[in-house]
């Protein structure tokens, strides 16, 4: 007994030895000296310890982008950590119908290649405040840290580093959930966990199988798309930024968004909602689609209303359109009240120029009601690429809408009601409303007569419209005629 006390007795006055240098050394030696101390520390204690380390940050540049690399390593390591690791994390994924268990914080894992063994930890350290700011930044910083046997090197290098990668992104893209992203204002980036794009699970059933248009159309746009999709290489040879541009036009409600939501569906790709009224500047736009990865689609909605960035939205003599621009002309004014300072050549910038090439595998896209207000250099060929006109119904537009609504292939009406929309201006989401029943009463036959119904009332309101106008052309020629005419009798009798 008393030689263990002599022993703890040793123990104590070491352990208060060596917190009283630690003291010395951090606090009265000059910052130089002890840092040529510390570099001389660490050379003797790797000439000792054969061990290497390798850190890979959660974010690695100043625009605090999630490192591919990072996330790669958390789902292989997640595949891993359910039977080897005493403490996870849970998250769901594919519309909530399966778990995936990740290792937790400063856990450790270890992992077998080749029969090499590797270890792995996940650490999280407190960030270091260098500057105040009213807003809150992040307190912690996260990375995984890859220990193994300097012996390993060449292989760790050469072959285990491709394989965790190409492993972990295999997993992602199983586990993967599309989302829906809008960019929030730039005040808000620095706030507490601040980010550029705020997001929710994007589970939008539409399908181009569902999609009501021409079906020569739309397998145009599908072959369109998977070629796209497989042509990395192709953009690499010809020297192209990988990236496509679709514009889509027409009236409302001929299913823009809907085309979208497919795109979205049949690619596996997130939708990116960019709002450019929340954006200031060119610069914060510039850092807005630096922070969209791969595999995205960006959106801009009624591009010819989002900023003034058409060319040709001045104020128009033409008294015929003036109901339909003042509406337009309002909405314009009062997004003109916002600090917004986006110009049309800080987004051609964007979506063309040095700045589109930060990423691959993105489409853009545009869409508008009213194509002929656009600048022309904004939907160009080599900006918007591809041009789809999604226009009034059809008649095989209406075919699939009736398989979707009521289940039918056929039917003796299908005659009647193909006629009708062919003399008759009718959106898919007008159809689609006059084929929903209504009610447990109601058929397929009844459905289709409403629509045969509809169709025959748009066309008589069409023909009254087209007859009221046509009278009011031939008085306004005449009023003109007789205008002109007074104003020669004048020009005689002076």
């Amino acid at each position: 007994m008393r030689m263990m006390g002599e022993m703890w007795a040793k123990l104590g006055s070491m352990v208060a030895s060596a917190i009283f240098m630690s003291a010395v050394f951090r606090d009265f030696l000059p910052v130089q000296l002890r840092n040529h101390v510390e570099l001389y520390i660490h050379k003797l204690a790797n000439f000792f310890d054969p061990y290497v380390q390798i850190t890979f940050d959660e974010h690695t540049n100043q625009f605090r982008k999630r490192s591919e690399v990072y996330s790669a390593i958390q789902s292989y390591l997640s595949t891993k950590s359910s039977a080897r690791v005493r403490r996870l994390k849970a998250h769901d994924v594919k519309n909530s119908k399966c778990l995936v268990l990740s290792m937790d914080d400063n856990e450790e894992i270890t992992d077998e290649f080749q029969g090499i063994t590797f270890s792995w930890t996940l650490v999280k350290r407190m960030a270091n405040q260098t500057s105040f700011s009213i807003y809150p930044q992040p307190n912690e910083k996260k990375c995984y840290k890859l220990t193994f046997h300097r012996r390993y090197r060449d292989i760790l290098t050469g072959s285990y580093l491709d394989h965790v990668i190409k492993e972990g992104k295999a997993i992602s893209a199983s586990n993967r959930q599309r989302k829906l992203y809008i960019n929030n204002p730039a005040e808000d980036w620095n706030s507490y966990r601040g980010t550029k794009w705020s997001h929710i699970v994007f589970e939008h059933p539409a399908t181009f199988e569902s999609l009501a248009m021409d079906p020569k159309k739309k397998e145009e746009i599908i072959n369109d798309l998977i070629k796209f999709s497989q042509g990395k290489e192709y953009y690499a040879k010809i020297g192209k930024a990988w990236k496509r541009g679709y514009l889509l036009y027409g009236p409302p409600g001929t299913g823009k968004s809907t085309m979208i939501a497919a795109i979205s569906n049949l690619m596996n790709y997130d939708v990116y909602d960019l709002e450019l009224t929340q954006v200031k500047d060119n610069t914060e736009l510039r850092k807005l689609l630096i922070d969209t990865p791969s595999k995205s689609i960006i959106v801009i909605e009624d591009i010819d209303c989002s900023l003034d960035l058409t060319g040709q939205r001045k104020k128009k003599k033409d008294e015929e359109d003036k109901e339909e621009k003042d509406s337009v002309r309002k909405k314009r004014e009062d997004q003109e009240n916002k600090p917004s300072k986006v110009t049309l050549s800080g987004l051609l910038n964007v979506i063309d120029g040095i700045w589109s090439a930060c990423g691959g595998e993105r489409l853009i896209v545009f869409m508008t009601n009213y194509v002929d207000k656009l600048d022309p250099a904004l939907i160009r060929r080599g900006r918007m690429d591809k041009h789809i006109e999604l226009s009034y119904c059809c008649f095989g537009a209406f075919k699939v809408l009736a398989r979707n609504y009521l289940g039918l292939e056929t039917h003796e009406l299908f005659e009647r009601i193909g006629r009708l929309l062919g003399e008759t201006d009718m959106t898919p989401a007008d159809v689609a409303e006059n084929l929903m029943p209504k009610s447990d009463v109601e058929d397929a036959e009844s459905c289709l007569k409403n629509l045969i119904e509809a169709l025959e009332a748009a066309k008589e309101e069409a023909k009254i419209k087209a007859d009221e106008e046509a009278k009011q052309k031939a008085e306004n020629e005449m009023k003109s005629k007789a205008e002109e005419d007074q104003n020669l009798n004048a020009e005689k009798e002076a």
